[in-house]
Order: structure tokens, then sequence, then C-alpha cells
């Protein structure tokens, strides 16, 4: 039975800087014929630009880590639905943003149950009023300004963080993001312009207010 390799922050193995379209599709035959060779190859390709895509989504490495490992999970089981409609690298950022965003839905969700419970006793009184809640936002160890970034950046619309996300930390191509969301590239463009503004406006505003 294969095991997969274990992904960790650690162990990432870097990608080679570069692979032709005809090598991927070279890969793509190899593990349609079952070959747990090219399944390790693929890892050892992309697992990097996966886990660091995911990151960027999550900012957790224990949830970066797992939901990557969804997705080469997901790749080994579903390979052979593959038909070549995208290339290889568009349908993994395709998986693992996906991934990622479900994941963090899931996790906001199970924060506010948890929260609105505990506001709850076993009689279904509440205990306090409610207050104002806003979920967590990751936090980053580093310089406060970082932090509020990442924090700005975590509340755009999905579409729009991961627009953010593929271009500004994985340095996709107008194209190749197009590619990733099923979509054209103005509204690529579209997208990132409105990001791009929103994290300004929120950035630039306690310095207008100080």
């Amino acid at each position: 039975m294969y095991t997969l390799p274990l992904l960790t922050a650690q162990s990432v193995v870097p990608p080679a800087q570069c692979f032709a379209v005809s090598a991927d599709a070279e890969l793509v035959a190899q593990l349609q014929q079952g070959s747990e060779v090219a399944f390790r190859t693929l890892v050892e390709r992309y697992q990097n630009r996966i886990y660091r895509t995911v990151f960027a989504l999550l900012r957790s490495p224990e949830e970066a880590e797992d939901v990557a490992q969804e997705v080469f999970v997901e790749v080994y089981q579903t390979i052979s639905k593959f038909r070549g409609e995208a290339t290889l690298s568009t349908w993994l950022y395709r998986l693992a943003t996906s991934r990622a965003l479900k994941h963090r839905q899931r996790a906001r969700a199970k924060k506010r149950f948890a929260y609105f419970t505990s506001l709850l006793g076993f009689d279904n009184q509440v205990l306090h009023e409610l207050t104002d809640y806003a979920h967590p936002q990751a936090q980053m160890e580093g310089q406060q300004q970082l932090a509020l970034l990442l924090a700005h950046i975590a509340r755009l619309p999905s579409q729009q963080q991961v627009a953010f996300t593929l271009r500004h930390e994985q340095e996709l191509s107008y194209e190749e993001i197009a590619a990733v969301l099923e979509t054209t590239v103005p509204a690529v463009e579209s997208l990132l312009f409105r990001a791009r503004k929103t994290l300004r406006n929120h950035l630039l505003l306690p310095l207008r207010h100080a």
C-alpha cells in the first residue's frame, strides 16, 4: 500500500523552477496508469507551491499542512478523471484554493457555534448579554503592520483574496489566475483592483485620523 509522504513546514521540498506543459502531460499519463513513482514526483514538484498557497489563505502552519495533504490525497483519488481541460498546475491550484476556503468556512462555523453556545446555560438561558463578535484573525509574529495587513487580507471577499494571494504570494500571471478561478483576465484585473483599493483604504485610514 502506497503511503503519502508527510507534508510539513520544515520538510517541504522546493520544486524545480520550471517544468514544461509537456512534462506535466507525461506525468499525468503515468499517474493515470497508477505509477507510484509518478505520484511521488508530483508531490515533490508541487508540494511547496500548494503548501504556500494554502498557508497564505489559512495562516496556520498546522492547518496548511493538513489541507495540502488533503489536496494530494484528492489528486491521487481523482487523477483518472483529469481530462486536461486545464493545465495540471491550474487544476492543483484550483483544488488547493477550494479546499482551503472550505476548511476556513468550516472552522469559522465551529467558532461561531462554540461562541454562541457558550453564552447559553443548560436550560438555554442567556448567561450574559450578546456583544458584537468578530472572528479571531490569524496573527503572524512580527511587526504590527504585517499583522494588520494579514488581518485585512483575511477579510477580503474570497474571490478577491484568492486572486490577491495567487498574484502576490505565488506570482501567477493574470492568465493563470483567470484559469484557476475559471474567469476572464478582465475579471481578475477587477478583483485585484478592488482588493488593492480595499487594503489601501483600510491601511491608510489610521493615518488619516492620527
